[in-house]
């Protein structure tokens, strides 16, 4: 049988009057050790010109016999200034191992075809930097999708949910083509959805979330932040409004949100998800109260 010995209580120092506001050693330690925690997570890009970086890349293939169990297999990088994520995996895949698998295209952070898992955080490759990262840099696939090959992994569910939220812009209230007018939108409306519309369909936050791991209808944050861009928009009719309220309030949509923030922390465009699901909340509240 295991013992526990009580640890005595920490006493706090008398504090000074004449010494409010001063950084006690404590605090100073404190900042220290997080000043020291910083500057090991990113290191100057002039330190490792001239080296290589060490990545480990998960890979599996199906429909390869003796490559079917899921493994990492180790590259040496030559490392040059500015080098990101998927800068080191093209160089693997063109130098190294030509059958290393995955998915990119605009390399501008704008396509978001490239999602990893790197060093257990959802990122897009093409926009982040070797130099921020702890080496060995673990590349996997974005957790909670069925992988397809190494990196690759089967967005079919995602687009799904995101087709499920009716993301076009729609107007009962549209005159005949010949009397069609420009839609105007306000500055003020304008700028309120301009977040949500800078959703590129990486499906990193959708791979964050714990509730669309654990419930496959789940609409998950990406779908519910595309209808938020239109619901929000002043130029559709308060018809389309309350028909794409009551897609949002179903049993799996806006109240499984369990308000973690994991969507807004990895979302690479920076974009408040949470914020904007909550807001809907709200929105579906108020158009269901009824005053007799």
């Amino acid at each position: 049988m295991s013992t526990q010995q009580q640890e005595p209580e920490s006493q706090e120092a008398p504090k000074d009057p004449e010494m409010k506001g001063a950084e006690s050693p404590q605090d100073r330690r404190l900042k220290e050790k997080e000043q020291g925690l910083a500057e090991k997570e990113t290191v100057d890009e002039s330190e490792l010109e001239g080296e290589t970086v060490h990545i480990k890349v998960f890979r599996y293939d199906p429909e390869v016999e003796g490559k079917q169990e899921p493994r990492f297999d180790d590259f040496h990088v030559p490392f040059e200034k500015g080098m990101t994520v998927l800068d080191a995996v093209m160089y693997a895949r063109d130098e190294f191992d030509s059958s290393l698998t995955f998915r990119h295209s605009c390399r501008q952070a704008v396509c978001g075809s490239d999602a990893f898992f790197v060093n257990g955080k959802q990122r897009l490759g093409c926009k982040t930097q070797i130099s921020d990262l702890e080496q060995p840099i673990r590349i996997e696939p974005l957790p909670h999708q069925e992988v397809v090959k190494d990196l690759v992994v089967d967005m079919d569910h995602f687009y799904d949910q995101m087709h499920t939220v009716e993301p076009y812009f729609q107007d009962e209230d549209t005159p005949d083509a010949a009397d069609l007018e420009e839609q105007r939108q306000s500055p003020e409306n304008r700028e309120k959805i301009k977040m949500s519309s800078r959703c590129i369909w990486c499906g990193a936050c959708m791979s964050s979330c714990n509730i669309a791991a654990g419930d496959n209808e789940y609409l998950g944050p990406a779908a519910i932040n595309k209808a938020y861009k239109f619901a929000m928009d002043d130029r559709e009719s308060e018809e389309i409004k309350e028909h794409r309220l009551r897609i949002l309030e179903q049993e799996h949509g806006v109240w499984r949100c369990q308000t973690q923030f994991s969507c807004t922390e990895v979302c690479p465009k920076d974009i408040p998800l949470t914020e904007h699901i909550q807001e809907l909340k709200r929105e579906a509240v108020k158009k269901n109260l009824k005053f007799w």
